[in-house]
């Protein structure tokens, strides 16, 4: 896509070379056919009465010719009413008849000026030489195209400099769009631009003021949750009582925490990504003790990346527990491979699998496929937050 500064600048250069055009058209046409006609007729008055009558010798009109020649420094040719050439002084003219009605002709080829005129005898006089007027339209051309080229070159530092903050308020609008909310333009003069990036800061701080204040309530509410929790948990162990009901307010106690806890990580990884804590990470080893934890099965090929360990931790864990849950009791393998510019996680389980229709779906938050139990499984932000830190560090997730 050609830049804004170019086509600014590309234009003001093309109205400045059509108006030396204009002007060049102006000039060459300025004598005008109603000012040409009166000029040639006068001429060709006076011609006819400083030239012998055609009833003279020859060597009377070269005599008159050679006069005229003289003193207008001109090369004439005279040519009888059937076109034959009678007379000529200085190089010989060529003949164009004027058309009918008119006196005469002046016209401009190249560097050269030539004038013809019909007498009233019908005899042709044509007279021609270096034209000064050629000169002067040229050394006028040449003017008008300096001068575009002047404006042209004095124009561009204008040009860039208005561009060049418009891709600065580029800069600062793709930083916000990457979850930087306090990139801010800076505020440059008082024209159209300074404008846009003052509105700019303020649509930015209106953002960030939200996204905080979204932050804020979360963690309160969190808070706040946690407390009834461990309040509940307390009370649990104090009670004696069914052992199963007992476990298993214990494990929905469990689900709420943990729920809490991604509803937390959630919220970080969409405000900040995972530019907070980038470290080199080893990805093998990382897998190989969330593995071993969970009991699965790990191997593949070393890499390290650079990351957050703590939101790769949760990515690995999170799909490890995921086909744990949905795996059948089968055994859960997980492998790392090497690739040009990163590496490809795999998490494999024997369940029964996921329809193609609802492969994308899984990763939405808090979404449960069709016929799935509404107790016994967990169907929360386990998924949606692996696609999330995945996409925090450049990559994807899918199933």
């Amino acid at each position: 896509m050609q830049r804004l500064s170019t086509q600014i600048h590309l234009t003001i250069v093309a109205v400045l070379l059509l108006f030396a055009m204009l002007v060049a058209g102006a000039v060459s046409l300025g004598p005008g056919a109603r000012h040409e006609r009166i000029l040639t007729a006068g001429l060709a008055q006076t011609a006819a009465e400083l030239l012998p009558g055609p009833e003279r010798p020859v060597a009377e009109l070269e005599k008159a010719l050679e006069r005229l020649a003289s003193r207008f420094g001109v090369n004439v040719t005279a040519y009888s009413p059937r076109g034959e050439r009678l007379a000529s002084i200085g190089r010989v003219q060529p003949l164009a008849v004027p058309e009918a009605g008119d006196a005469g002709w002046i016209e401009a080829r190249g560097h050269r000026l030539s004038l013809g005129l019909r007498l009233p005898d019908g005899r042709v006089l044509v007279a021609g030489r270096a034209s000064a007027d050629r000169g002067h339209l040229g050394l006028l051309l040449g003017t008008v195209t300096l001068l575009a080229l002047a404006v042209g070159v004095g124009a561009w530092p204008l040009v860039r400099r208005l561009t060049r903050r418009l891709e600065r308020l580029r800069t600062r609008v793709e930083d916000l769009g990457q979850g930087d909310l306090a990139a801010r333009a800076p505020v440059e003069g008082r024209d159209e631009v300074a404008d846009l990036a003052r509105s700019f800061n303020r649509a930015a701080e209106r953002i960030q003021g939200l996204v905080e204040a979204q932050r804020r309530q979360l963690a309160f509410a969190s808070h706040e949750l946690r407390s009834p929790l461990a309040r509940l948990r307390v009370a649990l162990e104090m009670l004696s009582g069914d052992e199963r009901v007992r476990a298993g307010a214990e494990r929905d106690i469990a689900e709420l925490d943990a729920l809490i806890g991604e509803l937390l990580e959630a919220s970080r990884v969409q405000a900040t990504g995972a530019g907070e804590h980038r470290e080199p990470v080893d990805l093998l080893g990382l897998v190989a003790e969330e593995a071993a934890r969970s009991g699965a099965e790990a191997s593949g090929q070393p890499v390290v990346l650079r990351g957050d360990a703590r939101l790769l931790r949760r990515l690995v864990k999170n799909l490890l527990d995921n086909a744990r849950r949905h795996g059948g009791g089968a055994q859960v393998e997980a492998r790392v491979e090497r690739l040009d510019a990163g590496a490809r996680l795999g998490v494999s389980d024997r369940g029964p699998g996921v329809p193609e229709a609802e492969r994308e779906r899984i990763f939405e938050p808090f979404y449960r496929p069709p016929g799935a139990p509404e107790t016994g499984s967990s169907y929360g932000l386990g998924l949606a937050l692996v696609r999330q830190i995945a996409r925090a560090h450049g990559g994807d997730a899918r199933c």
